[in-house]
């Protein structure tokens, strides 16, 4: 593992300072909002990044075919630090949510050059502690983002101009990079017919999964500061939150390989929701509570999305599992474009403690509605259950994923997600010298005379 940690540092040290910024910049304005607004607005805003992520998957891959890996990542980091500095320019909530959509969509972008640099530069028998490097680097981002704010609690536009910092810096490493461009990948076709018809289960967790996680995330440093934290405290609350939901991947990668794993995800909503009931039916809470129940909510929510995706990889085919990857990523940025909005309207006429209300409902309806029994198993895959995979949620990746998972065999990635045409082309532009101005006025002149 030392060595791939090694081998790709200046990749994982990009993703690192991106989900650093990312993190800090998410709670920072959850925090702003709270002196400004109500919970309406904060999940306002987290709806407006998670849409800008599942635009991204689309205008990224363009803006990739067309300008060039290097080139993009560059583009879109340069409007993500404008777009950081943006916030402190103005206080209208209007602009915040334009600019919080083009932090979402120029992220996803950066995320897909990331993903096919780390898919590229891995062997196949790599993929897997390349994969978990990945994860572990986008985890510890997100992590040391919400610590900045122990270290700086002043809400004041230097933190603004450390994210900007972070994703600035996150530059470096890829536009100093002497490797040639990845092939280009671009993710597979959605097959929603198919995939509603295989695994309905799946898609539920994946959609409710999206909802908690992006209520947690746009509306979690609202509710702190409405039970009284401050924003220091606020910080270790969010940072302890995240960190639980990492620690936990682990442990639950190795019980998934040995139970069934439906049995595994409405157990986990049943116990979600007890986890979340305290601080669902309490106004006010100790803040020892807060932190022990925010933990072990965090980490039972953070354990649906792998353990769906593992899940549907048992019944679907290897020939599918590109398309798969996709169609979970979109459902889950779905739902988590709708769970702010609709905890946020709940928590401004309600009360703060309907973040946790929410919770709890979306847990009992995933408890309720995926059951042992509603699983037919005529579609399990040869080795089924496969290995389990920890995986990051959509805050930190793309659709290519897929190319990285160790699920997905390295020739169906060939034959789905790489663009024959395109790597043709990059051959043939890397191949030809470039012209020089002086030699391309000689040859008008030649060709004048």
């Amino acid at each position: 593992m030392f060595m791939i940690l090694k081998s790709f540092r200046s990749l994982y040290f990009a993703t690192l300072l991106m989900l650093l910024g990312s993190g800090l910049l998410n709670t920072y304005l959850g925090l702003r909002v709270a002196e400004m607004a109500d919970g309406l607005w904060a999940g306002a805003l987290m709806t407006a990044n998670y849409l800008g992520l599942v635009l991204g998957g689309k205008v990224g891959h363009r803006l990739i075919t067309r300008v060039g890996h290097i080139r993009a990542y560059v583009a879109c980091a340069g409007v993500v630090t404008a777009a950081a500095l943006g916030h402190g320019i103005t206080d209208w909530l209007p602009a915040w949510v334009l600019l919080r959509m083009l932090v979402g969509l120029c992220m996803m972008c950066q995320y897909m050059v990331i993903e096919s640099w780390l898919n590229e530069q891995a062997s196949v028998d790599q993929r897997g502690q390349v994969f978990s490097g990945y994860m572990a680097a986008s985890y510890l981002g997100l992590v040391l983002g919400q610590l900045v704010l122990v270290a700086s609690p002043q809400l004041g536009l230097e933190l603004l101009m450390l994210v900007a910092l972070c994703f600035s810096l996150c530059l470096v490493p890829v536009a100093l990079t002497r490797k040639l461009h990845p092939a280009a990948l671009h993710p597979a076709p959605l097959e929603p017919r198919f995939f509603f018809a295989r695994v309905p289960l799946s898609l539920i967790t994946v959609a409710v999964a999206g909802l908690l996680i992006g209520s947690f995330y746009g509306l979690a440093p609202l509710y702190g500061t409405r039970m009284g934290l401050s924003t220091e405290q606020v910080g270790l609350f969010m940072g302890s939150s995240i960190l639980a939901g990492l620690l936990v991947q682990w442990p639950l990668g190795w019980l998934s390989d040995r139970r069934d794993r439906v049995w595994l995800i409405g157990r986990g909503g049943v116990l979600l929701a007890l986890a979340a009931l305290p601080l669902a039916v309490l106004p006010e809470a100790p803040r020892w509570l807060l932190f022990v129940v925010g933990a072990a909510v965090c980490m039972l929510q953070f354990s649906l999305y792998p353990l769906a995706v593992a899940l549907a990889n048992d019944h679907v085919g290897a020939e599918r599992r590109v398309s798969l990857t996709a169609m979970l990523l979109l459902t889950f940025g779905v739902g988590a474009s709708i769970g702010p909005l609709l905890a946020g309207v709940m928590m401004r006429f309600l009360g703060a403690n309907m973040l946790y209300a929410f919770v709890c409902a979306c847990a009992v309806i995933l408890a309720w509605r995926v059951q042992p029994w509603r699983v037919s198993h005529l579609h399990a895959v040869a080795g089924a259950p496969l290995h389990h995979v920890a995986m990051p949620d959509s805050t930190s990746s793309s659709p290519l994923t897929a190319a990285l998972d160790p699920r997905v065999d390295e020739q169906t990635v060939q034959d789905q997600m790489v663009d024959e045409q395109t790597v043709q082309d990059q051959m043939v532009d890397e191949q030809t010298p470039a012209v020089q101005p002086e030699q391309q006025c000689g040859q008008q002149s030649g060709q004048e005379r």
